[in-house]
């Protein structure tokens, strides 16, 4: 057990080590311009009315397809993010739905590349853009305070529960990975078979409210503080309401981000105070 345990722990920092290296942020970026070149050919394309094998995609395509490309990478940061932090992890989900609004808001201009008439209607049509432009800068707004404002505390009374409780969470993150690249998978076969390009990001996001809560679960040996024991479970809910957002219809799902971020905000907040409380009446050392 021992054994393979160890095996669990070099596979992820050895792909830990590569994910954070010059070389791997070069070649995403590559990765990503190369894929916006396709995008624009495709949209070409299907605004010349040329026959293409996938007729349901959009003419902003070249766009949609880029921040699709990087929303998949800003995830895995986020896995890779997990054992060092389960805040900044979290700060790392608000990142990546301020980057989705701001997606949907250009996927829902391609609707929208033609002649336009600027009547009533039109105007309502577009507040749901609007919309979710707004709400990413809200989001981010609220993402750099969170980060901003976050303390980090040990919870664990060692450098040994300090090591384990790491172990434990980088074991997590690796079989996360494996359950993200196949949910990629799924998402790339289903894109070739039918023509629709998506991004199953609710199921991940599912898949993270299970790994919060058993984060929080698992905590319980090293700390039982009440405090400690709300702030993992503020965590949990947050994932849940951007969980949400994410299926959410227009306004909606800005109105859910904005309560998760804000809830987040409110807990930090009283948890820095209680912090600062605690330390204070800390005898001197």
């Amino acid at each position: 057990m021992n054994a393979l345990f160890s095996f669990h722990l070099k596979a992820f920092d050895g792909l830990d080590q590569h994910w954070d290296s010059p070389r791997s942020t070069r070649w995403i970026s590559n990765l990503v311009v190369g894929f916006f070149i396709l995008g624009c050919i495709v949209s070409l394309l299907i605004f010349l009315e040329v026959p293409i094998p996938f007729p349901y995609l959009s003419p902003f395509f070249a766009v949609e397809i880029s921040f699709t490309i990087l929303l998949v990478f800003e995830i895995l940061g986020l896995i890779f993010l997990l054992p060092k932090s389960v805040a900044d992890s979290i700060g790392k989900q608000f990142e990546i739905i301020s980057l989705l609004l701001l997606r949907d808001a250009f996927k829902e201009f391609g609707h929208y590349m033609g002649e336009l008439n600027w009547d009533p209607k039109l105007l309502l049509e577009l507040l749901p853009m609007v919309a979710d432009g707004f709400g990413a800068v809200l989001i981010f707004g609220m993402t750099v305070l969170f980060y901003r404002t976050q303390k980090h505390q040990k919870i664990t009374q060692s450098n040994e529960e300090q090591s384990e409780f790491i172990a434990v969470k980088k074991v997590i993150s690796l079989y996360l990975a494996l359950v993200f690249f196949l949910i990629v998978a799924l998402d790339i076969s289903r894109a070739w078979n039918t023509g629709e390009v998506s991004f199953s990001i609710q199921s991940f996001y599912t898949l993270l409210i299970f790994t919060d809560i058993f984060i929080l679960i698992f905590s319980l040996r090293y700390s039982s503080k009440y405090y400690n024991l709300f702030r993992y479970s503020s965590f949990a809910l947050a994932t849940l309401f951007l969980r949400l957002t994410i299926s959410a219809p227009a306004y909606y799902n800005v109105v859910l981000a904005v309560i998760a971020g804000g809830l987040v905000l409110g807990v930090t907040a009283i948890y820095n105070g209680l912090l600062l409380k605690e330390n204070a009446a800390k005898p001197p050392a």
